[in-house]
């Protein structure tokens, strides 16, 4: 990657985002240094020859890196909009807005994109948009709202209903209804394709025409539109493995010799979701490798004591995406905890597994606010954003999430300062997963503390009938004064999307999940629970499943030492009848 100078502008546009300021950060060999303007400006990139050029909207929220990766996977260049005239002028435009929809109206109004797109796509221009791409063309959205789009669609952007049993966010990989003449969605019937949103536009007498498929999740919802050659989706395809990159061939090469061997699935609704976990640190000798803990611990039991080394991060996201995980999910467990933006080995990573990785990734670790040695204040959002540019679709926060829930619990104020509040405000809660790490404290009754306990399934070591699960922080290492049940109620209503439920009892156990826990939490909340901790087999992922509300579940050391690949897992998992994406 060439040095590029970039100023503000790229960050600046979105309310409550980026600027270090004017400090330069250095990041995988670029220099990056932030001047204080507000004009709308977007990162450099490399322009071909205009037939194999695409020119892509990048108006600065979100990871954006997944889109424009696809498209130069599929060999083609990219073109940044800069001015109004950039849109005009686009032989394909392409718009993969992420985020939140107030904050991006905002941006396309200031800077006159938003009429520059209406004439656009009024001219019947090829033009794809993706999730806030396919909001913006309706007459609102009630997300901070309301809020007028362009106004091109009849129908007004609402949110998902939790109260029917839905969780909201919808997130996961769902089927299609392919309704009309579609074009680009015409390889990919009866295939899963991956969704991240809590807004949803619906069918009606008015918009119909415009309807090229639809999806259900507690009610039908508009998947796709098509109207001569404008498009847009729901999902995203840069995030549907080789479904999506189908996808993104048909509006980008419609006339391309390539053709992909179509493959007829069987999804017929939301998947249960299978996630590899990468525990990622540097061993003694300053390598960043794949670890595993035992309950936490990753250090081998041997004389050297030397971290446990399961393999290289980038090969092994790669491979994993390969054997058909549905996400990817690293976990920083080395955190650079003075210094999270200097984390370049870790970016790096972000950057070289998105480069071929097509399904979502996580990461989690270091993201807080935190003060350098210079006494220079950086504040969580701005090391969220670096992870979404670097290539990541979700930030995962932990103990920061804890201190937050435990001030909310005390004061019963919504501060707005918070990691989780900040990165969810901007980036929309789907964007953001807290994790959960509690250990099982065993009572003779349900009444000895003031937390939320349950019945346990398998005695304590004392005969005891009941438990509680203590949060702790610091990988582990300190219990605070609050249990897993007022933690997980409390993160949903500062704006967690979704909830990381490992067990420290359970890590690295292989005797299957803790279900007296996920039931517990899966049960309390209305946005989706990630099951974690002590998968051995692949009985232990139907057991989570049939017995919990879980919407995912994740392992990493059965995956890492190859005692039961992902493939074995779902093709278990379709035998007993529970959906999955293959």
């Amino acid at each position: 990657m060439d040095t590029t100078t970039f100023n503000s502008s790229n960050f600046t546009t979105v309310p409550g985002s980026l600027g270090l300021r004017n400090r330069p950060l250095k990041l995988h060999r670029t220099a990056i240094h932030f001047k204080s303007s507000t004009n709308f400006s977007v990162r450099a990139s490399a322009v071909g020859g205009s037939d194999s050029t695409v020119t892509l909207l990048d108006y600065g929220a979100g990871n954006v890196q997944s889109i424009r990766n696809a498209i130069r996977y599929l060999g083609l260049d990219i073109k940044d909009v800069q001015t109004p005239e950039d849109i005009l002028n686009a032989k394909r435009l392409i718009f993969p807005g992420v985020g939140a929809f107030a904050s991006m109206m905002d941006v396309l109004n200031k800077n006159g994109m938003a009429e520059a797109l209406r004439a656009y796509i009024e001219n019947d221009r090829p033009f794809l948009g993706i999730c806030l791409g396919l909001h913006l063309l309706f007459e609102s959205s009630e997300e901070n709202g309301p809020v007028k789009g362009l106004g091109l669609i009849p129908g007004v952007v609402g949110r998902f209903d939790s109260s029917n049993g839905c969780r909201v966010p919808h997130i996961g990989w769902n089927a299609l209804q392919i309704k009309n003449d579609s074009v680009i969605l015409d390889e990919i019937a009866n295939r899963h394709v991956y969704f991240v949103h809590s807004y949803r536009a619906v069918p009606s007498e008015e918009n119909e025409e415009w309807i090229s498929s639809t999806c259900n999740y507690g009610i039908d919802f508009i998947s796709s539109i098509r109207r001569g050659n404008v498009h847009a989706v729901q999902f995203h395809p840069e995030k549907s493995g080789d479904v999506g990159l189908s996808i993104l061939r048909k509006f980008l090469l419609p006339n391309s010799s390539i053709t992909k061997k179509s493959f007829e699935g069987k999804a017929t609704k939301l998947a249960k979701r299978v996630i590899a976990c990468l525990d990622v640190r540097t061993n003694d000798n300053g390598d960043l490798v794949v670890t595993k803990g035992d309950q936490y611990d990753v250090r081998e039991q041997t004389k050297e004591n030397e971290v446990r080394n399961l393999g290289k991060p980038v090969e092994l996201a790669g491979q994993y995406y390969l054997d058909g995980a549905d996400e990817v999910s690293f976990l920083n467990i080395t955190g650079f905890r003075d210094f999270p933006l200097g984390d370049l080995p870790m970016l790096q990573i972000l950057r070289y597994t998105s480069e071929n990785v097509f399904v979502p990734l996580t990461v989690g670790g270091g993201i807080r606010d935190f003060t350098d040695a210079n006494g220079r204040y950086y504040s969580s959002l701005e090391v969220a954003s670096e992870y979404f540019r670097s290539g990541a679709d979700k930030i995962s926060i932990g103990s920061d999430a804890v201190y937050a829930a435990e001030e909310y619990l005390k004061t019963g104020v919504k501060t707005g300062k918070s990691s989780l509040e900040q990165i969810s405000r901007v980036y929309g809660n789907q964007a953001v997963v807290v994790s959960i790490d509690p250990r099982r404290q065993y009572l003779t009754s349900p009444y000895e503390v003031g937390f939320k306990s349950v019945k346990v399934t398998n005695l304590g070591p004392n005969g005891e009938e009941y438990a509680w699960y203590q949060c702790t922080v610091n990988g582990g290492r300190e219990g605070r004064p609050i249990g897993a049940y007022e933690l997980a109620k409390a993160v949903e209503e500062l704006g967690a999307g979704e909830i990381l439920l490992n067990c420290i009892d359970c890590d690295g156990q292989g005797k299957g999940f803790d279900i007296d826990l996920i039931k517990l939490i899966s049960d309390a909340v209305s946005i989706p629970v990630i099951a974690s901790s002590g998968a051995g087999k692949a009985e232990h992922f139907s057991e989570v499943f049939s017995q919990t509300n879980a919407s995912a579940a994740l392992a990493a050391g059965i995956f890492h030492r190859k005692e039961v690949p992902i493939q074995s897992v779902k093709d278990h998992l379709l035998k007993k009848g529970i959906e999955v994406r293959m």
